[in-house]
């Protein structure tokens, strides 16, 4: 039986521990299961807020040996994932400016397909030009 090669894992951040879930749930279907997608949303006690400690743990559980792109919601996510990162220098982990469930979506195709971290990043941040109508 041939071995599948390791997929690039997704972090959904938000400051919202359903907001991230959902989103989660909804990309992880879209993968059929194959691509690790994992929710940080929210503070440890369930609050409203970003956990530093809960996006570093998703992160180490989300690389598979292929890295992790890390897609915040917006305002203290960017900044504790940028903070993150400073810490964990040479860490294969990519922070991605997109659209943060269009981008999930479109992270988690491209991943379950195969590509790399850099064409995983490169199809959340093309989500932006995604038209609805």
């Amino acid at each position: 039986m041939p071995q599948i090669a390791p997929r690039v894992g997704i972090v959904l951040v938000s400051h919202s521990a359903r907001l991230a879930e959902g989103a989660a749930d909804l990309a992880g279907q879209v993968s059929g299961g194959t691509v690790r997608v994992l929710a940080a949303g929210g503070t440890e006690d369930g609050g409203l807020g970003t956990s530093a400690e809960k996006v570093a743990r998703a992160v180490a559980d989300a690389e598979a040996g292929a890295g992790v792109l890390v897609l915040p919601d917006l305002g203290s996510a960017v900044l504790i994932v940028l903070a993150i990162l400073e810490d964990a220098p040479g860490a294969h982990v990519v922070l991605a400016d997109a659209p943060f469930v269009e981008g999930a979506v479109a992270a988690t195709v491209t991943a379950a397909a195969g590509a790399d971290l850099k064409a995983v990043a490169q199809a959340a941040e093309e989500a932006w030009h995604a038209r609805k109508l």
